[in-house]
């Protein structure tokens, strides 16, 4: 049993090394994993979601359909990768945390990011900057101002800032949109991991035209 489930991991491992993906050269959707793959891990889901992580930010900024300016079809093949990543490995973190935001802030992948943060919250239901950025998608991008100010209720309720309290119930108020956004952009500045998703979240508050992440590397150059 062993060595057949060495085999299939060999598989698995051999099939996401084809997943490779020449620069700007697009992705067909051909290459997606199969969908039926979660129920083959045979012990070894966690490993394999760690290959279909690193697979994944190795094109974070990739969309194969822009439906408009800065705005990727829903179900992008981003948002697939990080939904089986997830479903791989529910407790992993860091996709839950930075996956959802690089559809909301990158691709601009709105369904897909509104689903992957529901997820988030739900395997994460204690974890307040998962929460705090929850909120700040569902109010900038789907418009629900109940339930972002729930997930703020929340993030205060385990370990945010105080002030998150105050700026829930500011929420109704335009004022309270823009200074959400920019507590979010302050809060994932400080993290040297999430520059690039602070500099395209910068440009959006701004009202500017989001540069590719291609883009910005040769600025900071």
């Amino acid at each position: 049993m062993k060595s057949f489930s060495v085999t299939i991991l060999t598989i698995v491992l051999l099939f996401l090394s084809r997943l490779s993906l020449p620069q700007f050269q697009y992705l067909p959707t051909a290459n997606l994993p199969p969908p039926h793959i979660k129920h083959l891990t045979f012990g070894f889901s966690e490993q394999i979601a760690d290959q279909f992580w690193i697979r994944s930010i190795q094109d974070f900024d990739y969309c194969e359909e822009r439906i408009a300016d800065n705005t990727c079809r829903n179900q992008s093949w981003l948002y697939q990768m990080l939904d089986l990543v997830t479903e791989l490995s529910p407790r992993f973190r860091m996709p839950h945390a930075a996956g959802p935001l690089a559809l909301t802030v990158i691709i601009s992948d709105i369904e897909g990011a509104s689903k992957l943060f529901d997820k988030a919250v739900r395997n994460f239901p204690k974890d307040w900057p998962i929460l705090y950025r929850a909120a700040y998608h569902a109010l900038l991008e789907e418009k629900n101002k109940e339930k972002a100010a729930k997930l703020l209720y929340e993030a205060a309720k385990h370990g945010a800032p105080g002030w998150v309290y105050t700026l829930a119930g500011r929420l109704y108020t335009e004022a309270g949109e823009k200074e959400l956004g920019e507590r979010i952009y302050a809060e994932i500045n400080q993290d040297p991991n999430l520059k690039v998703f602070a500099e395209r979240l910068r440009q959006r508050l701004d009202g500017k035209k989001v540069p590719t992440l291609k883009e910005l590397e040769k600025t900071n150059r």
